[in-house]
């Protein structure tokens, strides 16, 4: 056991400790804004740059010899690149709110704490929001590890101009929360959709004929709990705090691992990194043998495709279009030699956007 003494010769060497990184992150900061002047004489520069961010968190990856995580220096790294990046320009993010839903905790896990978060009422008009370039960016949910898809998002990307530039993997752990502390005063419960497909064995087991009532976001739900008598919502911790609820349940999901995807739009292409995804849209008509036809390229070129998802649409009956991601960057050559088979055989072929993968 280290005497007093020790303890405060080891203090000291902390407090040493952190005043040079405190001066080596003050260094940095100044780098940043050495940066910022020299792209100002390019004005086609863009401030956030994945693939650039990719590369320095990998890098911190492989540095790291322990005793912190990955996951805990990617997150300190992530807020000092968030802080350098405002040096130069605060980014508007645009996300499905209001505040406390898991869009905004994805925003922050990508973007960190020094961006303007701006809450939208719907997905689409999380697009539109970039589109106009209200905002630089936006973050939408894409895909649940537990109910796949959301449509929401997939229909906006059938017709918008945006670009799939990041990736984003968050743990969701759903909480029921309400004024009151028991399960009993609930008489109806507000959430998402996709959360209630997320929490339905828990649902049915406890509160099995308790009115489900969804609506846009979890947050809209929270905020619902706060002025209707006996109403409870399913959101996350966040929202708890902000909106002052209770948590009544924690951990309802049915699946421990339950993960949201979701991605960043925006209008920028992304220059290739050593990990990246592409997605794709693509269709064509409906006659025997048309999915094989789309499918045949990736595998001719030994391309890897991690996901693939259909969506109606909407243009036609039983005419479908389907999204599908791959391992790999559209400039790699495997997948500009599928991109180039595969135009034969479409009538609709959309490069979503070539991405570095999720970092944790």
């Amino acid at each position: 056991m280290a005497t007093n003494q020790s303890l405060n010769e080891l203090r000291i060497g902390i407090d040493q400790l952190d005043a040079q990184v405190q001066n080596l992150i003050t260094e940095r900061a100044n780098l940043a804004k050495q940066v910022a002047q020299a792209k100002g004489k390019e004005k086609s520069l863009k401030i956030y740059r994945p693939s650039r961010e990719a590369e320095v968190l990998h890098n911190v990856i492989a540095r790291n010899q322990g005793p912190l995580p990955n996951e805990v220096l990617t997150r300190i790294f992530r807020e000092i690149i968030s802080g350098c990046l405002a040096l130069q320009r605060t980014l508007n993010v645009a996300f499905l709110g209001p505040a406390g839903t898991y869009s905004q905790a994805a925003v922050l896990k990508h973007f960190g704490h020094s961006v303007q978060t701006v809450p939208q009422q719907t997905i689409d008009e999380v697009f539109r929001e970039v589109e106009a370039d209200t905002a630089q960016y936006g973050v939408v949910p894409i895909e649940n590890s537990t109910e796949g898809g959301v449509n929401e998002t997939l229909d906006c990307f059938i017709n918008s101009p945006l670009k799939i530039c990041g990736e984003i993997e968050l743990p969701i752990h759903h909480c029921l929360l309400s004024m009151n502390d028991g399960l009993g005063q609930v008489k109806r419960i507000y959430a998402h959709q996709q959360s209630f497909a997320q929490c339905r064995l828990w649902l049915d087991s406890h509160l099995p004929s308790i009115e489900r009532i969804a609506v846009n976001s979890n947050a809209e739900g929270a905020q619902r709990a706060i002025t209707e008598e006996g109403v409870a919502a399913i959101a996350g911790i966040a929202a708890a705090e902000i909106y002052k609820l209770q948590i009544v349940a924690s951990r309802i999901e049915d699946n421990v691992n339950n993960t949201t995807r979701f991605a960043v739009i925006g209008k920028q292409n992304v220059p290739p990194t050593d990990t990246d995804k592409t997605s794709l849209l693509l269709s064509n008509s409906n006659k025997p043998g048309t999915l094989y036809q789309l499918l045949e390229p990736f595998s001719e070129n030994e391309i890897n495709m991690t996901r693939i998802e259909s969506r109606p649409t909407q243009q036609g009956i039983w005419e479908y279009v389907f999204f599908i991601d791959l391992e790999g960057h559209i400039e790699d050559a495997s997948i500009s030699k599928a991109m180039q088979a595969l135009k034969k055989h479409t009538s609709l072929l959309k490069h979503l956007g070539s991405y570095p993968s999720a970092i944790s």
